[in-house]
């Protein structure tokens, strides 16, 4: 297994985690303490660590809260966030509530925010907006799961105690979680496999200390099945985010992307739980500026395979001087919004909070490639079910998708338009022997409008998806 200290090329996303941590000054420590005091949340040293035996150890039979219990995870909603949010000098009310208007639910701090009073302010914003805040950067969980790991073991180079670590949880979850808008703490992003079992302990701290709040963390690009099924045994998340940016330049896609989201999908299933994902805003190292087509495929490719939240890399974009090449996001350097931004909106707003309203309760069953010659590295072909007896014309991804309630056998299927380039013509012949109905949802009523017996015509622009829902006879 990787050293948890072995040095790792950096990533996109973690060249931009990179930028300036500082710590929670004593003056905001102080102030939050004395908030959280007095909303009731037990400080440092208070009964709440005792429980971990007097500190000496991280308590084993932790229990792991539902996903449906905790922020994001839980509720109707489906959670559609953003990295690399304004930062500092332009984290203002109107740009906050310039994100809530572009149908984003939550933001993932970043972007030179590191110091409490930053993350205490910008919490207060978020609030005020009606959006969640994810806190990425402060110093205190870095401490406790990135920087060092968590050991009884005074030998361990670079290592805290368990009792240290739960003394730094604290000290962030009092000095923030005072704000109805905390979420929960980005614990580590794109950890090694080697960090696994630091990382578990750490989310054991926070569920033991702050239940209601979600401990995240978001994987490596990768295709090895090893590093997700291993993340979600040994870590016990709450949920698994990857990213991997599929756009190429010169029109090329990345060949592995959807073999990667097919390993990630198997694993949430076998974790039982939700499958996050990044999609890709902005032009980077041999990646291309998508379109509004290209942001609307990555998100429909996405909810076919599963995905119970999307969030968008990056909403700001990172300046020049950074050196990355990083083109325009959804807003520029300057606060400018691109035409991604109205884009984003558009498919927010208008497709993806309704569809995804009705895709979050559902479990995946099923995702294959109609009509596609050669199939992509990962992906599985169409064959004929109970369900759907034949798919003629262009290549689309059908995802299939049932019920927890085990008393329904209805179906949903999430019929996607493979191209991002151009119109897919098909044709879907339902098994007549199974199904009994078919209905299709439409997004700004809500509803679902029966259709026709007999072949059902579908007729998707480029990268855009259609809802149906199956009853069953």
């Amino acid at each position: 297994m990787d050293s948890p200290h072995q040095i790792l090329g950096p990533s996109r996303r973690s060249l931009l985690f990179g930028a300036g941590a500082t710590a929670l000054t004593a003056a905001a420590a102080t102030a939050a303490t004395s908030t959280a005091s007095a909303a009731g949340v037990p400080a440092t040293g208070s009964s709440a660590a005792d429980a971990f035996a007097g500190g000496a150890g991280v308590a084993a039979d932790v229990a792991v809260p539902a996903p449906d219990t905790l922020p994001l995870t839980g509720g109707p909603e489906f959670p559609i966030g953003l990295f690399w949010p304004p930062h500092p000098y332009a984290s203002t009310a109107p740009r906050f509530a310039e994100i809530k208007n572009a149908g984003f639910d939550f933001l993932i701090s970043g972007n030179y925010a590191g110091d409490g009073n930053i993350f205490q302010y910008q919490l207060g914003l978020a609030r005020d907006a009606g959006l969640k805040m994810l806190i990425s950067d402060d110093i205190q969980i870095r401490n406790m799961s990135r920087w060092f790991s968590i050991s009884d073991n005074p030998a361990d180079f670079l290592s805290v105690t368990p009792a240290e670590a739960q003394a730094l949880y604290l000290r962030a979850r009092n000095a923030y979680g005072p704000y109805s808008s905390l979420a929960g703490f980005n614990f580590y992003d794109e950890p090694g496999a080697g960090w696994f079992a630091t990382l578990a302990k750490a989310l054991a701290i926070s569920r033991q200390l702050a239940p209601q709040l979600l401990p995240y963390v978001n994987l490596l690009p990768s295709d090895d099945p090893a590093y997700y099924r291993n993340f979600v045994d040994v870590v016990q998340p709450s949920l698994i985010s990857f990213d991997r940016y599929p756009l190429l330049s010169e029109g090329r896609e990345d060949a592995n992307y959807f073999h990667n989201w097919a390993i990630v999908r198997d694993a949430a299933l076998h974790g039982d739980i939700p499958a996050w994902v990044f999609i890709q805003t902005l032009a980077y190292n041999n990646h291309r500026e998508p379109t509004a087509a290209e942001l609307l495929w990555q998100v429909n490719i996405s909810l076919a395979y599963g995905a119970k939240g999307i969030q968008y890399f990056t909403y700001w974009t990172p300046e020049a001087a950074r050196g990355e090449g990083f083109g325009p996001a959804l807003i520029t350097v300057d606060g400018q919004r691109t035409s991604r931004y109205y884009a984003a909106q558009q498919i927010n707003t208008g497709w993806l909070h309704p569809v995804g309203r009705e895709l979050k309760p559902l479990v995946s069953e099923t995702v294959e490639h109609a009509n596609e010659t050669p199939l992509p590295n990962g992906a599985t072909a169409f064959t004929p079910t109970n369900l759907i007896s034949n798919i003629t014309g262009d290549a689309v991804v059908v995802g299939t998708f049932r019920s927890r309630d085990t008393s329904t056998t209805d179906r949903w299927l999430l019929l996607t338009n493979r191209s991002h380039d151009t119109r897919a013509k098909a044709v879907i012949t339902l098994n007549q022997q199974t199904v009994a109905s078919a209905a299709l949802f439409q997004p700004p009523s809500q509803k679902y409008v029966g259709q026709r017996p007999g072949p059902l015509p579908l007729s998707l622009a480029p990268g855009a998806a259609t809802l149906l829902k199956l009853t069953t006879k």
